[in-house]
């Protein structure tokens, strides 16, 4: 396992995406060749991101950068501050690593290497990452592995859920 920062992560693109067409090509994501290409582009872009950093394995990776405020209005970043509302984004994500991709292969699911990934992906900083409802899997995984799901704000329904590093107050 290697820790590489920023546009270093370009040498290992082919390897990346192999990976994620690997984990997330099957049920709940079902992700074929056009989600594995735009994943590509993402990462061509997120490595310019603060802090960008990606801890990479042969059967796995794990990437995240610094949240800035205010967040982005791209991707799901709108739905989180819905789900929190913007007083709980700033105590909660403020500063806070954001988890975007844990991909690990089927073969290699349920042996730590999730937990490993992560935990040298954000080493004592405070994180977060997003996951749905309809991956039941990955809801247990990160549960299993001590991370806080942070309950959505009064009256918001949605699908998302977000869970903040073991050890973080998520109550406010």
């Amino acid at each position: 396992m290697r820790t590489v920062r920023g546009r270093e992560v370009l040498t290992d693109v082919d390897h990346l995406a192999g990976v994620y067409a690997e984990a997330f090509g099957t049920e709940p994501w079902n992700e074929g060749p056009d989600d594995v290409a735009a994943f590509r582009r993402r990462l061509a872009d997120d490595m310019a991101e603060p802090d960008f950093r990606a801890v990479i394995a042969d059967d796995g990776f794990a990437t995240a950068w610094r949240t800035t405020l205010p967040l982005p209005t791209t991707r799901a970043y709108p739905r989180v501050v819905d789900h929190l509302g913007p007083d709980r984004v700033n105590d909660l994500l403020a500063g806070a690593l954001v988890v975007d991709e844990l991909a690990v292969r089927p073969s290699a699911q349920g042996t730590g290497l999730g937990v490993r990934l992560l935990t040298a992906l954000i080493g004592e900083d405070h994180a977060w990452l997003l996951t749905s409802a309809r991956a039941p899997g990955a809801v247990a995984f990160y549960r299993r592995a001590g991370w806080q799901q942070v309950p959505p704000r009064p009256g918001v329904d949605s699908t998302l859920v977000l869970f903040v590093s073991p050890g973080r107050n998520h109550s406010r």
